[in-house]
């Protein structure tokens, strides 16, 4: 007996067709979003500028005037007690701070208040009368020790940078060291 196959079972079967991902939207949701990232990014930047200098251990390059008054070289630590302040001719002093004592001893020039934080208004103050001695100058060194919270470190920074009613310039150059 004989065994016919009929052309119906022979015919191969075509698989059936899986469609392409269409990745497409995929990609526009992933463009989106990092336009999206850049752009704010870009926008949130600019709120947050500082102008902070680490400091300099070069020798810097002198010029031949010598009519040019030293730089002031106002320095700002932040201590356990308050702070000091100090520019090139020695230490502000306290109450009871003997004149031309190493920074970190003595009186601080601002002590803290009772409630153990520090100063910030009369720090504000302090940096008013001296940029009205030097109008012209706008650098100023932050030092403090390592033990600082970080929150007095940014307030401070904010305190000697400008004024907090009118928004006038103090000293806006600000660089950071220790002690």
């Amino acid at each position: 007996m004989a065994f016919y196959f009929s052309k119906r079972k022979i015919r191969p079967k075509e698989e059936e067709e899986t469609g392409e991902l269409n990745i497409v939207p995929y990609l526009d949701i992933l463009m989106n979003l990092i336009i999206f990232m850049l752009l704010s990014m870009t926008g949130l930047a600019t709120f947050g500028i500082l102008n902070v200098n680490a400091p300099n251990y070069g020798a810097g390059a002198s010029s031949g005037n010598d009519n040019q008054k030293p730089p002031l070289l106002l320095t700002v630590a932040i201590s356990k007690k308050g702070y000091y302040i100090a520019a090139t001719g020695g230490v502000l002093g306290g109450a009871e701070a003997a004149p031309g004592a190493p920074m970190g001893e003595g009186a601080p020039t601002i002590p803290k208040l009772a409630d153990g934080t520090l100063d910030f208004a009369a720090l504000t103050n302090k940096m008013k009368e001296i940029k009205a001695s030097f109008p012209d100058e706008s650098k100023i060194i932050l030092a403090a020790e390592p033990d600082v919270q970080y929150e007095w470190l940014v307030q401070t920074m904010d305190a000697v940078r400008e004024t907090p009613n009118d928004r006038k310039l103090l000293f806006p150059d600000v660089t950071l060291g220790t002690f």
